[in-house]
């Protein structure tokens, strides 16, 4: 493995949890893995990974470990919320077989304007005969 995750942080007020992405023997993260629980057996993921690290699948890793975990835990659906315009967020959904469920339009407030965000998601059905395959 290229990449392993592991637990950097839990704050008791959140149902967020986040993981750490470490490349095998080094110390410094190079990005995290986090899931927080929207509602019983659903939960959202995000990641972000330093842009040097980009393009050697730490992310891809990253993810699926992230998926098989909530998955163990009874997960039935897992989803991301990301930008239109990040194809490589877009391009790791989409090779890990999360399908385009819908645009909410003018979503966020952010640093460049008001942004449309586009939700992905994956049934746990659909991993395990991804992963079976």
């Amino acid at each position: 493995m290229g990449a392993r995750s592991e637990y950097f942080a839990n704050d008791d007020q959140s149902n967020w949890r986040s993981w750490a992405i470490v490349r095998t023997g080094e110390e410094l993260a190079i990005g995290f893995v986090a899931a927080g629980q929207k509602r019983e057996g659903v939960s959202e993921i995000g990641y972000l990974l330093a842009r040097e690290a980009q393009g050697h699948g730490y992310a891809r890793e990253a993810v699926a470990i992230l998926i098989d975990q909530l998955l163990a835990e009874g997960h039935r659906r897992v989803f991301a919320d990301t930008d239109p315009d990040n194809q490589s967020s877009i391009a790791l959904l989409t090779r890990l077989g999360f399908t385009l469920e819908g645009c909410l339009r003018a979503e966020w407030q952010t640093h460049i304007g008001v942004r449309d965000s586009l939700i992905y998601g994956l049934l746990a059905e659909e991993w395990s005969s991804r992963t079976a395959g």
